[in-house]
């Protein structure tokens, strides 16, 4: 198959992607939510914690269309773009934590879902136009290991919260105010050092599509990626035992495991969509997955903006709505409503740019 062939899986995958990010980052209380639709408290995984490595993942994959146009070589206008790209990336996940922002910008947040995406882009672009297929896997393996090898510099516990080595940059190169303090002290989840092995999720969605656009059986292809999938949920775990699947920490054995998974839900996809021809199914995914970083910023905006209105009694908007869903329900299932109304309000929206054949980039 040529280059520029396209599966709608990749599509229907990308759209699938973007709302169950929605659905995760918008509950109606934070306090009252089903579990698996919450990150894995440090180690092990929940199906939450999937939707980035998944993003991360679909990035890889349009660079495999993006870069077909050059010919997949470098030059030094290519890096330019890329390079440009990454910092407005980066520059607007740093605007999202400034928006809303109380403090001064002595205390603002400098990483952030878009500033690791700005980078992970920036360097897995880079790579994918440097080096050959082959030592793109080299250099994959080399990352991972590495990256291991890192965390063991950690004072005491190489793996807790408060000795971990990524942690110990941040503190070093950001300063304890810039970071995130979710956990009730200074520790980034998007840090700064934990980047560096998101870029294989990167590099990992590109040799997918790679493969799958180079495999002349769709059949053939499903086999392969579910093969490749299971491989490397297989390894993750045997890795676990030394090495901890780990979000918070990006450990390499996450990464394994969550590109594992992405795999075997791509191959899924394809099975439904290009072969079983389910479009039915699908279409409100295609529709979604269409501007998916301009919905994802909107989503953000729209919900910080929603504590940034005071309805009554120092009730702010957010809570106000919730709390009237939750008069009709139990909390949880409140909760959970108050999300899925999101995903509807911002799948209409990207219904909208879709009929009118708008693409708005980055």
């Amino acid at each position: 198959m040529g280059s520029n062939t396209r599966y709608l899986a990749l599509d229907a995958f990308r759209g699938i992607t973007i709302a169950l990010m929605i659905l995760v980052n918008t509950p109606g209380s934070w306090s009252n939510v089903y579990s698996p639709l919450l990150h894995a408290d440090w180690h092990g995984a929940t199906p939450t914690d999937l939707i980035f490595p998944f993003f991360l993942f679909i990035i890889g994959s349009a660079l495999y269309f993006s870069f077909a146009k050059s010919g997949y070589q470098y030059s030094h206008a290519a890096a330019g773009k890329i390079i440009k790209r990454s910092a407005v990336i980066f520059g607007l996940g740093l605007a999202l934590n400034a928006y809303g922002h109380n403090g001064g910008l002595d205390e603002l947040r400098m990483m952030g879902v878009l500033q690791r995406l700005g980078i992970a882009y920036g360097v897995a672009s880079l790579l994918i136009l440097l080096l050959s297929l082959r030592l793109l896997v080299i250099s994959s393996g080399i990352i991972l290991i590495g990256y291991w090898g890192i965390l063991q510099l950690g004072n005491g516990d190489a793996y807790s919260l408060t000795d971990n080595v990524v942690r110990q940059v941040d503190l070093a190169v950001l300063g304890a105010s810039h970071l995130w303090q979710g956990k009730g002290l200074a520790f980034d989840p998007e840090g700064l050092l934990s980047t560096l092995p998101a870029v294989v999720n990167v590099l990992i969605g590109f040799l997918a599509t790679q493969y799958l656009l180079n495999t002349s059986s769709k059949l053939e292809s499903i086999k392969g990626l579910i093969l490749m999938g299971v491989g490397l949920i297989g390894v993750s775990l045997a890795w676990d035992f030394v090495l901890p699947i780990n979000k918070s920490l990006w450990t390499s054995s996450y990464v394994l495991f969550s590109s594992g998974a992405a795999l075997v839900v791509l191959a899924s996809f394809i099975w439904l969509v290009d072969i079983k021809a389910q479009l039915k199914l699908v279409d409100p995914l295609l529709v979604y997955g269409t501007n998916p970083m301009f919905i994802y910023v909107l989503s953000w905006l729209w919900a910080t903006t929603y504590y940034l209105i005071n309805v009554a009694n120092d009730v702010v908007l957010y809570d106000y709505l919730y709390l009237t869903i939750a008069q009709w329900m139990p909390a949880k299932m409140a909760s959970l409503v108050f999300a899925l109304l999101h995903v509807a309000l911002f799948w209409l929206i990207s219904n909208i740019l879709y009929k009118r054949n708008i693409i708005i980039k980055v």
